[in-house]
């Protein structure tokens, strides 16, 4: 992972594990249900952006480097990583 999408991935993560514990607190305080899925649904947004920079990052360099490279199995590993990443066919 290149160092400067593992730092934004780590302030991503801090932001979400305050999220998180915010939605502990808003349970254990009893606040109002839908409140708390708005929450909740924020947080599921947050991975998903995090998600996509972790993706983006792997694309650019450990698929780049496969698709660049003269090994045919690799390729298709990468590929296939992918696919079943994505929700395609299990691995």
């Amino acid at each position: 992972m290149k160092v400067d999408t593992k730092s934004a991935a780590m302030k991503r993560l801090a932001r979400i594990e305050g999220q998180v514990r915010g939605v502990a607190k808003m349970v254990d305080g009893d606040r109002y249900c839908i409140d708390v899925v708005r929450q909740i649904q924020a947080i599921k947004a947050a991975l998903n952006g995090l998600e996509g920079v972790i993706l983006d990052d792997h694309i650019g360099t450990c698929v780049d480097d496969a698709l660049a490279g003269s090994s045919v199995k690799a390729r298709r590993e990468k590929v296939e990583e992918l696919v079943a990443v994505m929700g395609g066919r299990k691995r």
